[in-house]
């Protein structure tokens, strides 16, 4: 104890309601050292282990197989809660964003890439895996900038399938039970084009959105500050300058268009922050 008040040292000084949500006060005091970060770095961790599990004597003892199960099944149950707990109790940090997906691709390709090795997976199953959670991850960058993608329920469907499917592997298992994971896996592939393949479609549909909205923007910024060099008193002329066309300065109001310049009385200045965010919209799309 400090002795110091509560919004001294940093706190609201109300008390938590038992069992009830964090407050709003404590809620935007969200550190590093949150639950649902210590969850991403405990899965972290278990990326590692779970892979000398998995190899220990040979990588085909059943016994150490069943020890590297649990490692995995431990990590894809953090998976579950750590967004959950960020998103519910506002404990998302800069770190949490990065390290979150990070995890989620260590676990799942060192599980895949490892069974592969040991000849227990066909390579091609964890190349279409891994290719999938690549690509998509690059796509994300790609259109972060204009929107984001919310995980649908064949995105989730589709992380069920490949943890499980990943998990029956890892155990050393024989006769049907050996069939299922087989066929478990071939769902789990499917889900993983499919959603995949639907997640490309939004991404460039939401893209194209955002860029209509930003030329349109960028239009109406236009219009407006060419109305405004229009209107009475805006802009200013030499009075002993009549007749010239160019002679004088536009006066315009700052519109949110900083430095921008307009066509005044038939003069050939433009909008150019405007007209650079156009283009290269237009470049892009």
């Amino acid at each position: 104890m400090t002795g110091a008040p509560a919004s001294a040292a940093g706190g609201s000084g109300a008390k938590p309601v038992r069992g009830g949500k964090l407050g709003t006060a404590a809620v935007n005091q969200a550190s590093l050292w949150n639950i649902a970060n210590i969850l991403t770095m405990v899965r972290l961790l278990l990326v590692p282990g779970f892979v000398l599990l998995l190899f220990h004597n040979g990588g085909y003892d059943p016994v150490w197989r069943s020890f590297a199960w649990a490692a995995f099944a431990i990590a894809m149950i953090t998976d579950l809660f750590d967004g959950h707990l960020a998103r519910a109790y506002n404990l998302v940090t800069d770190f949490g964003k990065i390290a979150d997906p990070i995890a989620d691709k260590a676990i799942m390709g060192a599980a895949l890439v490892s069974l592969s090795v040991l000849g227990d997976l066909p390579w091609w199953i964890t190349g279409v895996i891994l290719a999938r959670e690549l690509g998509i991850t690059l796509m994300r960058f790609w259109v972060i900038r204009h929107a984001v993608i919310p995980a649908s329920r064949g995105g989730k469907l589709k992380t069920l399938a490949q943890g499980t499917a990943a998990g029956m592997y890892v155990l050393v298992l024989t006769g049907p039970l050996a069939t299922l994971r087989f066929w478990m896996m071939m769902v789990a592939v499917v889900l993983t084009v499919v959603t995949g393949l639907d997640y490309v479609r939004q991404a460039v549909v939401l893209r194209r959105r955002s860029l209509a909205a930003e030329r349109a923007a960028v239009g109406r910024t236009a219009e407006a500050l060419n109305a405004a060099a229009g209107s009475p008193g805006a802009v200013a002329t030499d009075a002993s300058t009549s007749g010239a066309t160019d002679a004088g300065a536009a006066a315009v109001p700052d519109a949110g268009v900083s430095g921008a310049a307009v066509r005044v009385s038939g003069g050939s200045t433009a909008v150019e922050p405007a007209v650079r965010a156009r283009d290269g919209a237009e470049a892009e799309r």
